[in-house]
């Protein structure tokens, strides 16, 4: 959950890096939430209100903590536009997003290093 919570209040960060486990924990956190804001919908009958505004408003999140991924392996943050390519592109930044970390790079040192903060 502390993932999940660093990547909201770095909501407008795209300069630096993010470790794999930082984006997936941020991306399975939000799967299971919007899964259960679904649940309740349908369960009560409302439209998909709750998961629609809770979309809305992970979204800049999710775009800054993708594009800090992608620094972290080498990339720049326009790779994050081959998700416009359908099923091609979202396979080529699966690859991405599953790579490990490079050693220092352009968009700053190895979050991995030893002595640095995990949390």
């Amino acid at each position: 959950m502390d993932w999940y919570l660093k990547v909201l209040k770095n909501y407008v960060g795209f300069s630096g890096r993010a470790r794999r486990t930082e984006y997936w924990m941020f991306t399975l956190f939000s799967v299971i939430i919007s899964l259960v804001l679904m649940l309740i919908e349908y369960l009560v009958g409302l439209p998909q209100s709750l998961s629609s505004l809770y979309s809305l408003a992970v979204l800049l999140p999710s775009l800054g903590v993708s594009v800090r991924r992608l620094h972290d392996v080498g990339k720049s943050g326009w790779w994050l536009l081959l998700g416009l390519i359908p099923l091609i592109g979202a396979i080529i930044l699966l690859v991405f997003f599953c790579q490990d970390s490079e050693s220092d790079n352009n968009y700053g040192p190895n979050p991995k290093a030893e002595g640095r903060a995990l949390v």
